[in-house]
């Protein structure tokens, strides 16, 4: 096979790597290898954004015989349908070859499932991309492994703590994973255990490479499963949170890993915790979600810094926080792009409006945080298909309300927009100019009587009212104006030096500034 891989997979060459494996003949072609995909994320510390370290992204191969092959993230992220819905499952990679000479170097070509439930009945795509059920449910049980480098002696936490913060109480992770899920999973009979010695001091797991450190995590969670097999049952376990006594890189990680646990080859949802971590339930359920196979989320600020959508733990998991005494900063929730990916939000839950829809629709929608919701927690707008189909966007709407263990501390009562490209990251939406740097600000809050308009004029929408289970909202094409006196718009600030912080400019300010000209992806206010 040959090509680049930018703007997306041609759906010949996916359908071509599906047809092998329908066949049984994956391993027919020297470009086609199978195994176990592992994704890990790496958070890094609270620190100012300009300190901050950037967050990273591990993608691995691993073979049947335990060979490790590291994929470029963003190819790997244009090579599979979704990416993050493959996490810890069995996949066939088809790699192409490009440039020639010394230039020449290999590429991710095509990622499709590999298993053999997916083989019987391949899930393509309109566009033909491959696409992989990633629903959770059910008990997911995990267990705490808290384990020590040999040569720091410092135990933060009795294991006691780590088992109570799966408890099923208001504050604890039984407790929310049953409220984000809706009830779809729960964390019965986990549990921790530790403290286990590793065999090693620090820095055999922690390498300066290239003048900054780098954890080998395959090494920690084989160590550290090791030293505490002969205490636990793994059997029937979903995932593992080791709890470290020292700093690792910096970073804590959350994803998928797999070891030799109780005589048997197990891939595992997995995470990795320095101190500063496992003391506050926040960032923990932030890396358990990443076991669970969820992305990050973002802002619409256009930096490169993820951590500034405080409406998802996945993104912001510090600010807007509610805090507890014993387990430190609470985690919020996800946003329902987040839970539609885990299979959390049945169909009653959600309303989508087709692209070709030429009328206005309105919709009851129910908080997001709501159990026992009658009504659509979802809206989805879908655009109109793009040549492409790795550039088509939806943006979905959900109601979020300051209420309950987790959420008292948001920014406000409101309709929060999300982008999705490319069955990537969720954007919230702001309708600021400029964005925000963090997205608790009024522009990212639409509220009775503010409206939006898509960047491509094609789709708006207007929140009528609130209700006392969510808001009245109306979504329809963009309004045709026959005569009349236009409304009195926004228009965009004049551009400003990059400079942090940066104020940004209230929505509710510029719906004052006078008539003009509809700005695409503004607010009409």
């Amino acid at each position: 096979m040959s090509g680049s891989s930018r703007g997306g997979i041609r759906p010949f060459a996916r359908t071509w790597l599906a047809g092998l494996l329908l066949l049984g003949c994956g391993a027919a072609s020297a470009q086609v290898v199978q195994g176990r995909l592992e994704l890990q994320w790496g958070d890094p510390m609270p620190a100012p954004v300009e300190q901050r370290l950037p967050t990273r992204l591990l993608a691995t191969l691993v073979t049947d015989d335990g060979a490790r092959i590291a994929l470029d993230p963003a190819q790997a992220r244009r090579a599979a349908g979704d990416l993050y819905a493959l996490s810890n499952r069995r996949v066939a990679v088809a790699f192409a070859t490009q440039g020639r000479g010394v230039l020449q170097r290999r590429v991710v070509e095509v990622i499709v499932p590999a298993e053999r439930s997916w083989q019987r009945a391949p899930a393509l795509d309109a566009a033909g991309r491959v696409v992989a059920e990633a629903a959770v449910s059910g008990t997911t049980r995990w267990v705490t492994l808290a384990c020590k480098f040999s040569d720091i002696a410092t135990e933060q936490k009795p294991t006691s703590f780590f088992t109570s913060q799966y408890g099923y109480m208001p504050g604890q992770l039984g407790h929310y994973w049953i409220e984000v899920s809706y009830g779809k999973i729960d964390l019965a009979g986990s549990q921790a255990y530790g403290w286990f010695t590793l065999p090693s001091p620090r820095d055999a797991y922690v390498t300066m490479v290239d003048g900054e450190e780098k954890a080998d995590l395959d090494k920690l969670f084989t160590d550290c499963g090791a030293a505490a097999d002969p205490t636990v049952d793994f059997a029937g376990v979903q995932g593992i949170n080791m709890m470290f006594n020292g700093d690792l890189d910096g970073y804590a990680w959350g994803g998928g890993a797999c070891a030799t646990l109780d005589g048997a080859r197990r891939c595992l949802s997995t995470t990795w915790n320095p101190p500063w971590s496992f003391g506050n339930l926040a960032p923990l359920a932030h890396e358990m979600g990443h076991g669970y196979g969820l992305p990050h989320s973002d802002n619409s600020d256009g930096d490169d810094d993820t951590y500034d959508n405080p409406w998802d733990v996945m993104s912001d998991a510090w600010s807007n926080a509610m805090h507890n005494v014993t387990f430190g900063a609470l985690p919020k929730h996800i946003n329902m792009l987040q839970r539609e990916r885990l299979g959390w939000v049945d169909a009653a839950r959600k309303r989508v409006i087709p692209a070709g829809d030429l009328a206005p629709t309105q919709v009851a929608l129910d908080f997001a945080g709501l159990k026992n919701a009658t009504n659509p927690q979802m809206i989805v707008i879908a655009m109109s298909a793009r040549p492409d189909p790795y550039a088509t966007v939806v943006y979905t709407l959900e109601a979020r309300q300051r209420t309950g263990t987790y959420e008292s501390a948001l920014a406000g009562d409101a309709v929060i927009v999300h982008r999705m490209e490319n069955y990537g990251t969720a954007y919230s939406v702001d309708a600021d100019v400029p964005p925000a740097d963090v997205s608790n600000n009024e522009g990212s809050m639409f509220k009775p009587g503010e409206s939006w308009l898509s960047p491509d004029h094609s789709r708006w929408f207007r929140v009528d009212a609130m209700t006392a289970t969510g808001f009245l909202v109306t979504v329809g094409p963009m309004p045709r104006i026959t005569g009349g006196r236009l409304p009195a718009l926004r228009r965009k600030a004049a551009p400003v030096a990059p400079q942090r912080p940066q104020p940004a400019r209230s929505a509710r300010a510029a719906r004052d500034s006078g008539p003009g000209r509809i700005e695409s992806g503004q607010a009409v206010r």
